[in-house]
């Protein structure tokens, strides 16, 4: 069976025609094949409830869900994920609470359902018992306000770009967040300020900085009590090794930068239909390669640093995007940023600030580029200029998309 929008019916029949499946495509809307209404109150032909055997498999080897890769620096993928990784790694997500089996009472579920911050919703939900909050439009600033002081969620996972929408200084009046007890903020790098700012509208919410992947599934770090910056602290379900990515060599040092090395029964199994790219994501051993930079203080706690694919390379130094918006972001004229590079033939990439002004206020190119001189090497200046946008792009899974950023940057200098 396929549940869907009306309008992708046609998507979904072509797909099935190409399969050679007859298989019955039930809409949530009204539309001119069975409806979800209609669907619940006819069932469907087959054996009653107390005949009803579930399929035996092994869980090791099935395959339980395909989850859609963000395809921020890249094309998407699709990661295989079995029933044993979802059963051993989901849980963590509400481990360290103590209201079993109901940790949460309505989480809002803010990005499409082909995302892992979605689908962690859909089937934790019927494990722990809470309530899920979706909607078919599309989460606008004005739709998220709506839903959060209609439906009064009391959990969600949201990124730094969305959030920072939601909470623009003329607008956030017309929301009341107070419902909120957990905000988990993941997905790209987390302004430190960001979280300031959550805590001065929500005292008595819980924000965390949140680092997950697809090929995951789930939290990587127990993000309770972790310090300023910190992602948390490992979890009981993977091994960790931090890799300099020049030496291939582990580092064993605190505060030293390395890419994130993951092993454990809770990741994913393969990317579907992708060998060669199941075997470059692999180190020996079935080590998983994040592609993202961390380093870990005396205490274990993992500090995100950079996704190594967004490095940019001036001369001979590399560039964190990271390191240079966060400069940005402390500009009280501005609301968010975003930094991307250009191509130069003499010097490698140009680092480029796409930036959003708040409302009402006046900011110059050359302010931003002076903030940045003033607080950052000369590798790290702003050399490809700066753009002013009504709004930092973002994929379907609200992260910023890098792709589309590099294009207008390309476009408009």
């Amino acid at each position: 069976m396929v549940f869907c929008q009306n309008e992708k019916v046609s998507d979904i029949q072509n797909a099935l025609d190409g399969l050679e499946l007859d298989t019955l495509i039930v809409t949530f809307d009204k539309g001119d094949l069975c409806s979800f209404n209609k669907f619940l109150e006819r069932g469907i032909n087959g054996p009653s409830v107390n005949e009803f055997r579930p399929t035996d498999f092994n869980p090791e080897d099935t395959i339980g869900l395909l989850i859609a890769t963000s395809g921020t620096t890249g094309l998407p993928k699709s990661a295989a994920v079995t029933h044993k990784s979802l059963v051993i790694s989901g849980p963590y997500l509400w481990s360290r609470f103590h209201n079993f089996p109901t940790p949460t009472k309505i989480a809002l579920v803010g990005s499409p359902l082909q995302w892992m911050s979605a689908l962690v919703n859909f089937y934790l939900s019927t494990i722990f018992r809470y309530t899920r909050l979706q909607s078919s439009m599309d989460l606008t600033q004005k739709h998220a306000y709506h839903l959060i002081n209609t439906y009064r969620p009391t959990f969600t996972i949201f990124s730094p770009t969305a959030m920072t929408t939601l909470l623009k200084s003329d607008d956030r009046d017309q929301c009341d967040f107070t419902c909120l007890d957990l905000i988990m903020l993941g997905g790209s790098a987390v302004p430190r300020d960001l979280i300031e700012e959550i805590k001065k509208i929500i005292p008595e919410a819980e924000v965390t900085d949140t680092y997950g992947a697809s090929e995951l599934i789930t939290l990587v770090f127990q993000s309770d009590n972790a310090p300023h910056g910190s992602c948390g602290k490992p979890v009981g379900c993977f091994q960790y090794r931090l890799i300099n990515v020049e030496t291939k060599e582990d580092i064993f040092e605190p505060r030293v930068p390395g890419e994130l090395w993951v092993r454990g029964p809770g990741i994913f199994k393969e990317y579907y239909n992708n060998p060669k790219a199941t075997e470059e994501a692999f180190a020996e051993g079935r080590w998983f390669k994040t592609g993202d930079m961390f380093y870990r203080d005396e205490n274990w706690n993992f500090f995100f640093v950079e996704r190594i694919k967004l490095l940019l390379k001036y001369r001979s130094y590399q560039i964190s995007p990271v390191e240079i918006e966060g400069v940005i972001r402390q500009h009280p004229g501005i609301l968010d940023a975003a930094v991307t590079g250009i191509p130069d033939k003499e010097h490698g990439d140009l680092p480029v600030a796409c930036v959003v002004k708040r409302p009402g206020h006046n900011v110059t190119s050359q302010e931003i580029k002076d903030l940045v001189k003033e607080s950052l090497s000369d590798a790290k200046q702003l050399r490809g200029g700066v753009i002013f946008l009504d709004e930092i792009p973002m994929t379907a899974s609200t992260k910023v998309h890098r792709r589309r950023l590099k294009e207008i940057a390309m476009n408009k200098i």
